[in-house]
Parts: C-alpha cells; structure tokens; sequence
C-alpha cells in the first residue's frame, strides 16, 4: 500500500502504475487519470482548485453496482433453471466483504493502493473497495461488455471456484440465526456508531449476545458488515455444540 509523500506526490511514478495496472487489466487503459482516483483511498484525498476533494468513493458506488449487474446477468446465463433466491445467494456470497478483499490482493490491487491510513490500523476493506472503485472506472473507459468480460476471464475464472462458492455458506448471520431457531437461545445484537478519524468514515461495532452472554464482536464500515463479523466469531464457538432435540 503506498502513502502521499509530504510534498502531496505518490510514491509510484506514472510509468510503474500504468505497467502494474495493465498487468492487472490485461488490456490497455485508455483514460489513465480515471484508474488513478480508483486508488486513492478517502485517506489520501486531495482538492482540486474548485474545492472538489479526489478519491475513489464515487468510483467504488459506481462499482458496487456495475458488479451486481455483472454477476446477475452471468449467473441468469449460467444457471437458466435457477430460481430468483438461489441466484441472489451465489451473487451475494461473490459480493461478500471477504472475498472481495482475497479478490483484491490476488489481482495485486493492494499495492498499487494510495492510502495514509497507519500500518497498525486495520486496513482489510480498503483494498476489497478499491477492487469495485477499478470496476467503476473500467466502465467509464471501455463499457459493461468490456468490464463484464474483465470480471469473468480475470478474476472470476481465475481466482474463485464458482462450485466452491455455491457449495460453501458463508451467511453467519443466518446460519446463527438458525441455530438459535433450533436451540431456542435469544439473540441480541447491540450496536455502537464512531467516526474513525484515521479512515476519516464513520465505523460500527456490535456485539453478539446469546442469552444475555457477550458472545462476539464485530466492526465494519456498515452495521451488515460488523454483523457478519460478530456471527462468525460466534459460529466458531458454537457450530460443534450439539442442537437440542
């Protein structure tokens, strides 16, 4: 991950990003300064002479949603006998934080990622943000087909195994939710809200109870993301747990 040098310029010179991010696209970028901002984190944001602050937020919100239509237009392909719901759940699993974050530094993207956030901050997400923020702006320069082709041939097909993921839960909320079903526990999630002045975001923290006792915690950049973590750690320590009969 690279940081702004005090004098407001990168440590990457222009000719090392361009080869690195060809290397990641397997194709030429066009408009170059777009897949610049893809990688500059909320953290290293700069101003323009109008006020406007540059970073990859509006390219990441871009990308979120490019990715959904990728994923829903390959899997309505792949599977045409599958259902809405069996659909949704393999596109959700892809979408995951988790993966998109393995996805990011598989391609590379981490090190081409501008960021001053400090190297004891957790910095799991940035990454995974900048992979949908590339995606945005590979719509912007070359179109859905071009960025739809990139995601399945590049990435896809080439650092996930779509049979894996279809065979492989990763939804601890609900699978702890249906434990609790079985075994007739309560559950209780507690929420905290802070801004992180580091990630210059707001973050949040919940912990998991079961019966009044603290089970799990997690954090996140959305209160879905620090559910996810919280269930995982509580589906360690009771998915061996016999359910009740």
């Amino acid at each position: 991950m690279l940081s702004l040098k005090p004098n407001g310029t990168y440590l990457l010179d222009k000719r090392t990003f361009s080869s690195r991010l060809r290397k990641i696209l397997g194709f030429k970028p066009g408009n170059l300064r777009l897949y610049e901002i893809a990688f500059i984190h909320r953290s290293a944001s700069y101003t323009l002479p109008d006020g406007n602050k540059v970073n990859n937020e509006r390219l990441e919100y871009l990308g979120d949603a490019i990715l959904n239509a990728i994923l829903s237009d390959f899997l309505f392909e792949k599977f045409p006998d599958a259902n809405e719901g069996f659909m949704t759940k393999i596109r959700a699993r892809i979408v995951n934080r988790e993966v998109l974050n393995q996805l990011a530094f598989s391609m590379g993207i981490n090190k081409i990622l501008i960021s001053n956030v400090s190297s004891n901050h957790s910095t799991k997400n940035l990454s995974g943000n900048a992979f949908e923020a590339l995606l945005g702006a590979v719509f912007l320069d070359k179109g859905f087909r071009k960025t739809k082709k990139l995601f399945i041939k590049n990435v896809l097909n080439k650092y996930l195994d779509l049979n894996q993921i279809i065979n492989t839960d990763t939804d601890y909320k609900s699978m702890v939710f249906e434990w609790v079903q079985k075994n007739k526990v309560n559950l209780i999630f507690t929420y905290n809200e802070e801004y992180d002045f580091n990630l210059k975001k707001s973050v949040f923290s919940t912990t998991l109870f079961l019966n009044k006792e603290e089970f799990a915690k997690g954090q996140g950049t959305s209160k879905k993301e620090a559910e996810q973590e919280a269930s995982s750690l509580a589906w360690q320590r009771i998915k061996d747990i016999p359910v009740n009969p």
